[in-house]
């Protein structure tokens, strides 16, 4: 347990919290919590998590100026659904990137769990790039992603980091309790 680990794991906490109650100041908060958990994981040889850190920054960036701009004639961006056509593209991707990435530092890298790290890694991508438009269903990736890197980060001894996630994954299922609410809301 590192002083960086405790600090992205607080600002991971207020990310998400602010996530959940759709409020803007989510996004540079998740600034810092990605530039330091960028450290932890290249530290525990988790090369895939590092890579998901520095696409999380630029998704961060993206997210905070999609909330910022939500478009004409609109106060603020809504919550909305995943098509069927979008869900399946999400999907052939993601099988096609756990591959791809997990072979990779299979065969290329000295990475530990190079598959399990890989799949939590294209789940929690599409899942980020979800949130950044506030589509409903990111909140299912979330709640399977958190849970596999529960078990991940207690098998390296993240102790901290897994005690996040058990976190997170609460906090996932709150988000989509209240987002869903928000969608029926006048």
């Amino acid at each position: 347990m590192s002083a960086t680990e405790i600090g992205g794991a607080v600002f991971g906490l207020l990310a998400v919290w602010l996530t959940v109650r759709q409020n803007v100041w989510c996004w540079p908060t998740g600034l810092v919590n990605v530039a330091l958990y960028a450290f932890v994981f290249f530290e525990a040889k988790l090369y895939a998590d590092v890579g998901l850190q520095v696409v999380y920054f630029v998704l961060c960036a993206v997210g905070w100026w999609r909330w910022l701009h939500p478009g004409a004639d609109r106060v603020e961006l809504p919550v909305t659904r995943l098509g069927l056509r979008e869900g399946l593209a999400l999907a052939a991707l993601g099988v096609l990137g756990v591959a791809a990435i997990g072979t990779f530092l299979a065969t290329r890298t000295d990475a530990s769990l190079p598959y399990w790290d890989s799949t939590t890694v294209v789940m929690s991508l599409i899942a980020q790039w979800l949130v950044t438009r506030k589509v409903l269903e990111n909140w299912h990736l979330w709640i399977l992603a958190d849970v596999l890197m529960v078990g991940i980060y207690f098998y390296k001894q993240l102790y901290v980091t897994t005690g996040l996630y058990v976190v997170f994954t609460l906090m996932a299922i709150q988000g989509l309790r209240e987002w869903t609410r928000s969608m029926t809301a006048p």
